[in-house]
């Protein structure tokens, strides 16, 4: 096993790993640091924190935020899809139009069951 052939991943991490964290020791070491009271008091809006900061959601905002990178998601995969859409024939086509069929069966099957509905 020839180690010179790694040198050149091992200079990429070193470099990686510097460029990194040297910039934070180097504000760690010449930054001034004067605590005061204001400084380690917590801020919220003006005013003392009040309640957990770890409050529980509501199960829907969670459904919401997942169809909605869903949706998402399948319109950024579209664009691609109508691009290539004359290289990859009528097979590409019917396995677009197959993905496309299946979220609007899912999408339809959510708003029946009201899992877009807020109330």
């Amino acid at each position: 096993m020839n180690i010179e052939q790694y040198l050149p991943v091992l200079l990429f991490i070193l470099v990686g790993i510097s460029v990194g964290v040297m910039p934070q020791v180097i504000g760690y070491i010449l930054g001034p640091n004067r605590p005061d009271a204001a400084k380690n008091s917590p801020y919220e809006c003006g005013f003392e924190a009040f309640g957990d900061a770890r409050m529980k959601f509501d199960v829907r905002y969670y459904l919401i935020a997942i169809l909605f990178i869903l949706f998402d998601l399948e319109t950024a995969l579209l664009f691609p899809w109508a691009i290539a859409l004359k290289e990859l024939g009528l097979v590409g086509f019917l396995v677009g139009l197959e993905i496309v069929t299946i979220l609007t069966i899912g999408f339809v099957y959510m708003w029946i069951k009201g899992a877009l509905d807020w109330e």
